[in-house]
């Protein structure tokens, strides 16, 4: 069986594959750092997630300019350097394509964006949370993204509904028991 030199080296001294060869951290480029993804849909913030954005894109900035004074002779504040570059890169455009949702204009009687719903699984079991943004979103303190299966089941459905939340682990009726809007000033 032939061994393909591009993966293996051979007796003669062929090159290895990279996939073979450990490279320090500086020998990374910043093309190399995958940027993060931004989602196709809108986004979506409460009035609290703007201002987290605005904080995180404070923060990276500031975390920007320190590092770049070290960068120049320490290669893991460059490393640190381009990880924070590609985060203010993401949560920049975050906040310029934020769109504020004052929950005070949603009809207070149905699910939508900004609403906090406690609802009811096919066991009987309770579950709260919020519906908020896709930075927002934070599973163990109760807020989920609007964009995720279960809110989207629930959009436009009124307290006493039953929806269908279609899942991975397979579809589930959850009913809807209570729909609430935190008052803005």
């Amino acid at each position: 069986m032939p061994v393909n030199s591009a993966v293996f080296p051979s007796d003669s001294g062929d090159s290895v594959s990279r996939a073979f060869v450990k490279e320090s951290d500086e020998d990374l480029v910043a093309g190399e750092l995958p940027e993060r993804p931004l989602s196709a849909h809108a986004n979506y913030v409460t009035a609290h997630g703007l201002e987290q954005l605005q904080a995180r894109v404070r923060e990276l900035q500031e975390s920007r300019e320190r590092l770049s004074a070290q960068a120049a002779d320490d290669s893991a504040a460059k490393q640190k350097l381009r990880e924070v570059e590609r985060d203010f890169r993401y949560f920049n455009a975050q906040l310029e394509r934020a769109i504020v949702v004052d929950p005070a204009g949603q009809p207070q009687d149905e699910v939508h964006f900004g609403a906090a719903v406690k609802i009811v699984d096919e066991d009987g079991k309770e579950h709260r949370f919020s519906i908020v943004g896709d930075d927002e979103a934070d599973v163990a303190a109760g807020k989920i993204s609007w964009a995720s299966p279960l809110p989207k089941a629930m959009i436009g459905a009124r307290a006493g509904d039953t929806v269908m939340w279609r899942r991975p682990a397979g579809d589930a009726e959850v009913e809807i028991v209570e729909i609430r809007y935190r008052k803005t000033s």
